[in-house]
């Protein structure tokens, strides 16, 4: 059976966090031309290669965030999640991010470690999979074949 006629398998839940809906026109140099709906469709490419669906959001309300982790516990395979600004910030997105008990894979369209300092923390990674920076939109396909390895 090839993994697009896998029928039991739960979606992937793709997570933008702050500002990520300015893609495409927010500091271009930085993060590059392509808008968050090239992300998303980049990532149901992606993922429907591998037989698995995308349930995509984004939310510059961080309690929303949280809503949307708590509800998929035992509707997903796993997570793919830019936090945005929240990765240096938030504890309870790290907590959260824990709840539903599957892979998480944290990316980073910028290479967060040649910013400032700041940037260079995050509360998300020592609970995440991996971690994939500097990519551009790139870094969600390959999240989504780790995801989809792990899983497996």
């Amino acid at each position: 059976m090839s993994d697009a006629e896998k029928p039991d398998r739960l979606p992937i839940l793709l997570l933008n966090g702050p500002n990520l809906n300015t893609l495409g026109t927010r500091e271009p140099a930085v993060y590059g031309s392509d808008t968050l709906a090239d992300v998303v469709d980049l990532a149901e490419r992606t993922a429907a290669e591998l037989g698995f669906g995308v349930r995509a959001a984004q939310t510059n309300h961080e309690g929303q965030m949280l809503d949307w982790i708590h509800e998929s516990v035992g509707k997903i395979s796993g997570i793919v999640v830019n936090p945005g600004g929240w990765t240096h910030t938030s504890v309870a997105l790290a907590d959260a991010l824990v709840i539903p008990d599957v892979p998480v894979l944290e990316v980073h369209i910028s290479n967060v470690h040649r910013r400032e300092a700041f940037r260079h923390h995050s509360y998300v990674s020592p609970i995440a999979a991996g971690v994939i920076v500097g990519y551009g939109i790139r870094g969600y396909e390959f999240a989504i074949r780790r995801l989809a390895e792990l899983v497996d």
